[in-house]
């Protein structure tokens, strides 16, 4: 188990490399970058005072490099002017539009952002878990249908209008601020009991919004999966054999139903990211979504890159959770397809 630990560990670095090189080059495809762009609108209303200075931050952050010396200056596999240091000594880059450095712009939104989708997450797999095996093991039944009928009214329902509603009967009936993931009063204010009390209770809406169309598409992937292995002979022999259902349940179906379930953890994360932006956007969520949207308007590419590999690496570390419950739960997974004798 150690050794697979070991492997699924090292193949993440280069996985790493070849994600972060795709990453710089989609940023790069779009003509121009920031500083072109304002360089172009200060001369084009005669404004020539600030071209120096942006002349100088283009030579400061190598954008007058070619592009492979800006990529490894940029991952800090190359020394770039001025001492200029990379992702992997630990410099995020510059943002130019808020013209401070990246870990700035995105270091108070990183904890709140892991936090509301570790939160979306556990939501996600806690209703759909029974759900999902309630509508297999009573298929065609009134909650069946009933759970079925919940499911498509998820998929169906926008995000934003859903967040809307849910923020207008929060603020009715329970008195919760519009917006945000905390009292306006502890913005800005140190971590406290009562301050982690009001994250917790603004995270309810934003956690429902964002996870529900993935709470249906997983009750719909567990259900199709118990169904299909509760129809197989081995279960129709248990059964003949007078082995007692929920034990059969559990040991045999649910057990081998549960590898896509699981499998599915990692290809979570970039949904939920993707999918919050515009949520994030509507419910003033403090989460790098709404950073990242006015990151790739602007052409902010240090901020842009940095928070799509953020994703990126958060993907990655959900497969491997994943990869590592599979191997608990199928040691042929572990074994690498290996029959012992």
């Amino acid at each position: 188990m150690l050794y697979y630990i070991a492997r699924r560990i090292f193949t993440m670095i280069p996985t790493l490399l070849v994600i972060s090189f795709l990453t710089f080059f989609i940023i790069e495809l779009p003509a121009g970058d920031y500083i072109s762009n304002q360089i172009a609108a200060l001369r084009a209303t005669g404004e020539s005072a600030s071209i120096a200075k942006l002349e100088f931050l283009r030579q400061e952050f190598a954008l007058d490099k070619p592009f492979l010396e800006r990529y490894l200056i940029w991952v800090g596999l190359w020394p770039g002017p001025h001492g200029f240091d990379g992702l992997i000594q630990g410099n995020w880059g510059w943002s130019f539009e808020f013209d401070r450095p990246v870990s700035q712009v995105v270091g108070p939104t990183l904890p709140l952002t892991i936090i509301l989708n570790t939160a979306t997450i556990l939501f996600v797999y806690v209703v759909s878990f029974p759900i999902g095996i309630y509508s297999a093991t009573r298929q065609y039944s009134w909650g069946d249908y009933g759970f079925t009928f919940l499911g498509y009214i998820g998929l169906a329902t926008p995000n934003f209008l859903l967040g809307l509603i849910m923020l207008y009967f929060a603020n009715r009936w329970f008195g919760l601020s519009v917006g945000g993931l905390m009292d306006p009063k502890y913005i800005g204010e140190p971590w406290s009991v009562d301050k982690a009390l009001s994250v917790l209770a603004h995270l309810i809406v934003p956690t429902i919004v964002i996870g529900t169309s993935g709470t249906a598409a997983m009750i719909r992937r567990l259900r199709a999966n118990l169904l299909d292995e509760l129809h197989k002979q081995y279960v129709t022999t248990a059964r003949a054999k007078g082995m007692r259902e929920t034990h059969l349940l559990v040991k045999y179906p649910l057990r081998m139903a549960l590898n896509p379930f699981i499998a599915d953890i990692g290809n979570l994360i970039p949904s939920l990211v993707s999918g919050s932006v515009i949520v994030s956007v509507v419910l003033n969520l403090p989460t790098v979504g709404p950073i990242l949207l006015n990151a790739l308007q602007s052409q902010d590419q240090f901020l842009s890159g940095f928070i799509l590999l953020f994703v990126a690496i958060l993907t990655l570390l959900g497969m491997l959770v994943s990869d590592l419950l599979l191997a608990v739960l199928d040691p042929r997974i572990r074994l690498g397809g290996r029959v012992s004798s």
